[in-house]
């Protein structure tokens, strides 16, 4: 046994003994695996988290640095309570159609024991996948009070390698994710993943982000004579421009710190932890909210065909959107986006989001997208200004109701909310909430753009259906640095995509280039694979409808549902590949999507996720004899084969290649 091991064992009998003790408490998940141990030393108090006899967050200080002084520094522990609870619960949409609630809940009250005596109550909740805990800040209704800083640390027992975005580096979290050394980063977004030891993985987020600032961490490593040489996450709220983190009134509830603990990369996919830490849905009438897929005049605005401003090769003319709307009638889309429809995208225009431009009929257009099944897409971009949405959405909703507009794109491209607050502020977070429940009001559903970070509040309002905040496939079109590389989209379901719904805007076709050297650095396949490994319930096929006229690989974008009954991740390594199999919502068939990075790889995919004693057909969309990425990108074979539970297909992908797999149940 060597020496770190040794430390790990005695840094957890270290948590059991320290549990043992009169003033401490503990908490365990419902499996008993992850143990969450709560106590005051040195009169402040602090949270150790192990998972059996390995330890993975070493004692870590909990508190606050208020406008009235520090609350966390000489404290007592005064009480504790404790619930369990076991419950299913059904999503609207997503990527299953039930998830369990099975977590054990101790709330811990601790007071400071000079001055006013505050309190401080920390609620943990212990689920077998991982933990959460929050702050509630118990103040009389109607005090005002500031959090200059947020105290709470994750002290990870060692140095481990991770992937992440910097903080200050980064605009609307559109980076990508690299892998390092904890020790060795700046200032992180979350989620922040950790591939902690063999078999142990941990992702560090937040859930239920409502009325306060968004989270960034802050690695710093252990002095050189620390033995154990652990690594110190603190805490780094975002700030208003006043310096300030938080202003509260009365009792304030942080999101929720949360962390899960998997043994697998998939397990960190599956994982439901963060939704299970938001509310309940407050939309009792939830049967106008619908899933779907959708076209959009948006490639060609990106690869310089179109503009967003009115003009000789503007998009968002009423005749082009009809044609849209004439594919989308055609080939099973159920909506329609047109970006630069309202005045206010040439230079010195005024931003209106209840005047189209001369040569877009909105009024023409919704009626013609109806009488076809089809809905137009609304979009809503501000350049920043928050308040001019907040001033005209009210009127915009309502008439976007009555044209029968039930989808609204959002955007925010400005790097500060009416010049002068970070979006991932308390005051961005304030707004970006307004515009989720007016938009409820009027039965519209939100595709954010340039968002916070997203912490699963699609679960209280399902109306919030997808959301950016990621380097997506627009890089692929214009970034003079090449475009996004192959591992970006094999990495993002580990990162960015276990905050929610991502709007990557998939299924390219057409890799021809306006910038040299910039297109999907993916085979054609791949564009079909990420269309199920990248969750989104309103899924773009982003191309231009002319790259997708006569093209095969259409018909399984044609087939592919948004929303699911069941979730799995057959195969899956951080940064190198991942396959995800996905069952439809009320149906038998399955779908499969599998991709790689740079480089080529075979896999055997077994089926025995499929029902016993049934019979299915595949339908495989796979790499060609010839495909690369570099040099050949569009070649790709289409074959079908019988199956069942006991079969295993040979996927064989290309550099950056993959497979997309439709599975239908013949008897």
């Amino acid at each position: 046994m060597n020496r770190l091991r040794i430390t790990f064992l005695l840094l957890a009998c270290c948590c059991i003994g320290i549990c043992s003790m009169a003033k401490e408490v503990s908490v365990s998940s419902p499996d008993g695996t992850i143990t969450v141990c709560i106590g005051v030393k040195d009169n402040k108090p602090y949270y150790a988290v192990s998972r059996g006899t390995t330890m993975i967050v070493t004692p870590s200080h909990l508190g606050f640095q208020l406008d009235g002084g520090l609350l966390g520094d000489n404290v007592r522990m005064i009480g504790k309570k404790t619930i369990s609870k076991d419950e299913t619960w059904q999503q609207v949409w997503g990527e299953e159609d039930v998830v369990r609630n099975h977590y054990n809940e101790l709330t811990v009250t601790f007071e400071e024991r000079v001055g006013k005596k505050e309190q401080m109550n920390v609620q943990f909740r212990v689920f077998n996948d991982g933990i959460g805990f929050r702050y509630i800040l118990p103040h009389k209704k109607g005090d005002k009070y500031c959090i200059q800083d947020e105290l709470t640390e994750i002290t990870l027992a060692h140095d481990a390698k991770a992937w992440s975005i910097p903080t200050n580096r980064t605009s609307y979290f559109e980076g990508l994710y690299t892998c390092d050394l904890l020790s060795r980063k700046d200032t992180v977004c979350t989620p922040l993943t950790i591939e902690y030891e063999k078999d142990l993985y941990l992702a560090i987020h937040e859930a239920a982000l409502e009325d306060y600032a968004s989270i960034n961490i802050t690695p710093q490593l252990s002095p050189e004579g620390d033995a154990e040489r652990t690594v110190r996450l603190k805490t780094a709220l975002t700030p208003w421009q006043s310096g300030v983190k938080v202003y509260c009134e009365g009792e304030t509830k942080s999101p929720w710190r949360t962390i899960i603990i998997a043994q697998t990369p998939g397990e960190l996919m599956t994982s439901r932890l963060m939704l299970n830490l938001n509310e309940p849905s407050k939309i009792e009438d939830t049967s106008w909210i619908e899933p779907g897929r959708y076209i959009g005049v948006w490639w060609s605005i990106h690869k310089k065909q179109n503009t967003w401003e009115m003009g000789p090769t503007h998009g968002a003319t009423t005749q082009n959107v009809k044609r849209y709307i004439d594919f989308a009638a055609r080939h099973g889309f159920n909506g329609v986006l047109a970006e630069g429809w309202n005045q206010g995208w040439g230079r010195g225009e005024k931003i209106s989001y209840l005047k189209p431009y001369p040569d877009f009929d909105i009024e023409a257009v919704c009626s013609y997208a109806l009488s076809k099944g089809v809905r137009f897409i609304g979009h809503t971009e501000t350049w920043g200004n928050a308040k001019l949405l907040e001033e005209q959405m009210d009127e915009a909703f309502s008439w976007y109701q009555k044209l029968g507009i039930r989808v609204v794109k959002t955007g925010y491209v400005g790097h500060l909310f009416d010049g002068k607050e970070l979006p991932k502020s308390q005051y961005g977070i304030r707004h970006y909430r307004k515009v989720i429940e007016t938009a409820a009001k009027y039965q519209i559903m939100i595709d954010n753009h340039e968002p916070a970070m997203p912490t699963g509040i699609q679960r209280t309002w399902p109306n919030l259906m997808t959301q950016e905040g990621v380097r997506g496939q627009e890089y692929n079109a214009w970034d003079v640095k090449g475009g996004n590389p192959p591992a970006h989209t094999v990495t993002l379901p580990f990162t960015r995509c276990l905050a929610g719904p991502t709007d990557f805007t998939p299924a390219i076709f057409n890799f021809s280039e306006v910038v040299k050297g910039t297109h999907p650095h993916s085979t054609l396949a791949k564009q079909l694979g990420e269309f199920v490994v990248i969750y989104s319930p309103l899924q773009m096929a982003a191309d231009a409808i002319e790259n997708y006229e006569g093209q095969p690989a259409l018909t399984f974008i044609e087939s592919c549902p948004t929303t699911w009954s069941k979730t799995l991740v057959p195969h899956a390594e951080i940064g190198k590949y991942v396959t995800v199999a996905r069952k439809q919502r009320d149906g038998d068939s399955w779908f499969v999507g599998s991709i790689t990075n740079e480089e080529a790889r075979e896999l055997d995919l077994k089926l025995d996720f499929l029902d016993a004693d049934k019979q299915y057909r595949a339908v495989i969309y796979e790499d060609g004899p010839d495909a690369d990425f570099e040099k050949n990108p569009y070649p790709m074979t289409i074959r079908q084969e019988e199956v069942n539970s006991n079969s295993t297909l040979k996927l064989k992908l290309a550099r950056s290649g993959g497979a997309a797999i439709r599975i239908e149940k013949t008897r």
